[in-house]
């Protein structure tokens, strides 16, 4: 391949995480001939019908990338696949996909969503790679998913602030057409449990109450974070730990400055996590009422 040819070849993949399609290709200046020796020598890998990732090694996000761009220019990254990359479910083996062209084709590995609506508000970016806004990603999500676990996923979205009830609750009327919308209006009503705390805050709620321990205030705002758990007597704020939200580098020294900030306003702050929640009960209940003697 001429230099010209690859250079413009790697500021594209550079563009699409390592992806590039037949027709970019063409567009650039790489016929077939340079094509079919550069996936011989290894230069371009098919991943699916005209669509080749660049060099021997994937990028991160090249799969979803890939998916995109074989299912066409209108589609978006969406249902488990989007809510995995909001960290509110684990990677989905296939990736879901969205679309509102028709005769989108589901390819390898891809699961392709028809849908006749796909408003510029229902879009963000991430990396670069469109996928559903949180909103719309509970929206489809509601038609696939349990009551329980529907619910579980509304409270943990809210507890990691990527939606509220009153953002929900318009998508709810946004969408009212939609299959699974009555799963997820049923989960914003007054009868169901609260929707601010996460399974683990419930659970560890309940523990307070059981082992006769003061009650605290819950979804305090101090300052500009709102905390758990707060008894304003003992000066103690307690936070739930949810593994999808807590875990990583950036999530450690993001609560590392909030706890030191906290501290710095007269307060004390203890962390419980999901693991401790479901295997260590006791010494939780003894941590908590040390605290609050």
């Amino acid at each position: 391949m001429p230099v010209r040819e690859r250079s413009e070849l790697l500021a594209l993949a550079r563009a699409q995480h390592g992806c590039v399609t037949a027709a970019q290709l063409a567009a650039a200046g790489v016929g077939r001939r340079a094509i079919g020796s550069s996936l011989a020598t290894g230069g371009l890998r098919r991943i699916h019908r005209a669509i080749y990732v660049v060099g021997p090694v994937e990028a991160p996000h090249a799969r979803a990338m890939a998916a995109l761009l074989a299912v066409g220019p209108h589609a978006v990254l969406s249902h488990h696949t989007a809510a995995a990359h909001y960290a509110l479910v684990s990677e989905p083996t296939a990736i879901d996909v969205s679309t509102t062209a028709r005769g989108a084709r589901p390819r390898q590995g891809v699961h392709v969503h028809h849908t006749s609506r796909l408003p510029h508000g229902d879009v963000r970016l991430y990396h670069r790679l469109p996928l559903t806004s949180p909103e719309r990603t509970l929206v489809d999500l509601a038609a696939t998913l349990s009551g329980n676990a529907l619910q579980r996923l509304v409270e943990e979205a809210q507890v990691r602030r990527l939606v509220t009830r009153a953002t929900l609750t318009a998508a709810v009327a946004r969408h009212r057409d939609r299959p699974g919308v009555r799963a997820l209006r049923a989960a914003l009503s007054d009868h169901a449990p609260s929707l601010t705390r996460s399974e683990a805050e419930r659970r560890l709620l309940e523990l307070v109450r059981a082992a006769g321990l003061p009650a605290p205030r819950t979804n305090v705002r101090i300052g500009p974070y709102e905390v758990d758990f707060f008894w304003p007597d003992h000066r103690l704020v307690v936070e739930v730990d949810g593994y999808a939200f807590h875990s990583g580098r950036a999530a450690f020294e993001r609560d590392r400055i909030r706890d030191a900030d906290l501290q710095n306003r007269g307060l004390r702050v203890l962390r419980v996590t999901w693991h401790q929640l479901a295997t260590a009960v006791p010494a939780v209940v003894a941590r908590l009422a040390t605290a609050l003697a």
